[in-house]
C-alpha cells in the first residue's frame, strides 16, 4: 500500500458516509477543497469511479459503495486498536463527537462540559446542537444527548439529567380576561404559541395525559417560532400561552409573575439521556459519561457510572 493511502481511504469513508465534502472536511480537519483533491488522486489511482458528484450532493458510486462495505470493518478494527493504546497509557485522549438539542446543551452541557475539559486535556469534543433527530453512524457522532422517549431501544443509555415535565404557562395578566382553562380542550380558545421542529418542519404538539388518556393537541395561535427565547418573552410579555419546560419557568410560578394551568394533565416524563449505539465504548467516551451521568439526587458519581458501563 502506498504511502497515504490508508489516510486516502478513511477520508473517502468518512465522504461516503455523511455525504458531503464540507461535513467531511469538518470532521478530518480539512479544506474541502483538499479534501476533493484528495479523493480524485484516489480514484485515480485506483482507476474507478468512487463518488457521483453534482453541484448538490455527493454520493458513492456502486464501486464506491462496495469498497465502504470493506473498509467500514477494517476502520473500525483501527479505530479500537488505537483506543487500546489509550488504557496502556492511562490516560483517555481522542476526539467525541456530540449530538444534542438546545435544552440539554443549557441544561446538561454547559453546567458540566467545561470541568470535563479541564480534567481531561487529552480530550476534545465537538457538540452539534439542532432539534432534528440524527442517525448517529451516519452522522459520524459518537454519542447523542436527547431525551430518553426518542432514543431508540437498540442504544446504550445513561441518564444524565432528572425527569422532566412540560407545563402551559400564562401572565396574569393575559388571563386578566379570559377562563383558566380545564382541559386541553378547553385551549382551542386561547392564544397559544407553538414551535416548529426544523428537521421535520412540523409545529412541535402539545401532550397531556390523565388517567391513562394521552392527548396530543396542536393549539391555534398568532405565533409561530422555531426560537425559545421569542416563546418565552411573548409569553412573559402576556401575549399568549406557552407550553415551556417545569425548569425554565418554575421560579416565576412560584412567585406568581406566571399562572400555571392543566396542572393535573402534565405528568413527568423520562429526561435527558446520553446515548450511543455500540457497547464497546472508547476511554474518551467512557469518561464524559463519568462525568455527566446523573443520579437522583442529582449528584455526579463517577464511581457507579464507570461500574454500570459496559466492558470493551
Amino acid at each position: 500500500m502506498r504511502r497515504g493511502d490508508l489516510d486516502d481511504l478513511a477520508a473517502f469513508a468518512a465522504v461516503a458516509r455523511v455525504r458531503s465534502f464540507t461535513r467531511a472536511a469538518a470532521e478530518l480537519g480539512l479544506s474541502p477543497s483538499a479534501l476533493s483533491h484528495a479523493m480524485r488522486s484516489l480514484e485515480t489511482r485506483l482507476g474507478v469511479r468512487l463518488l457521483a458528484r453534482t453541484t448538490r450532493s455527493v454520493a458513492p458510486t456502486a464501486a464506491g459503495e462496495r469498497l465502504l462495505r470493506s473498509l467500514d470493518p477494517a476502520l473500525a478494527e483501527v479505530a479500537r486498536g488505537l483506543s487500546a493504546l489509550a488504557d496502556w497509557r492511562g490516560v483517555p485522549s481522542g476526539a467525541i463527537r456530540l449530538t444534542t438539542f438546545g435544552y440539554a446543551a443549557r441544561t446538561v452541557l454547559v453546567p458540566r462540559l467545561p470541568h470535563f475539559l479541564r480534567a481531561h486535556p487529552e480530550i476534545s469534543v465537538e457538540v452539534i446542537v439542532e432539534d432534528r433527530l440524527v442517525d448517529l453512524v451516519a452522522g459520524g457522532f459518537d454519542a447523542g444527548i436527547r431525551l430518553g422517549e426518542t432514543v431508540d431501544l437498540d442504544m446504550v443509555a445513561v441518564p444524565v439529567g432528572p425527569a422532566l415535565r412540560t407545563l402551559v404557562v400564562g401572565t396574569p395578566g393575559y388571563f386578566a380576561d379570559r377562563p383558566l382553562p380545564a382541559t386541553p380542550a378547553d385551549l382551542e380558545g386561547h392564544n397559544c404559541i407553538n414551535y416548529r421542529l426544523l428537521g421535520g418542519g412540523g409545529l412541535l404538539p402539545w401532550e397531556f395525559e390523565r388517567d391513562g388518556r394521552e392527548i396530543r393537541f396542536r393549539p391555534a395561535g398568532q405565533l409561530i417560532v422555531n426560537e425559545e427565547r421569542l416563546v418565552e418573552a411573548t409569553v412573559r410579555a402576556g401575549a399568549g400561552l406557552g407550553y415551556m419546560l417545569e425548569h425554565d419557568v418554575a421560579e416565576e410560578i412560584a412567585n406568581g409573575t406566571l399562572i400555571q394551568v392543566l396542572d393535573a394533565w402534565c405528568p413527568p416524563f423520562p429526561g435527558c439521556y446520553l446515548y450511543y449505539p455500540s457497547r464497546q465504548v472508547t476511554p474518551a467516551l467512557r469518561a464524559l459519561v463519568d462525568c455527566l451521568r446523573w443520579t437522583s439526587d442529582g449528584a455526579l458519581s463517577p464511581e457507579r457510572a464507570s461500574s454500570a458501563l459496559p466492558t470493551e
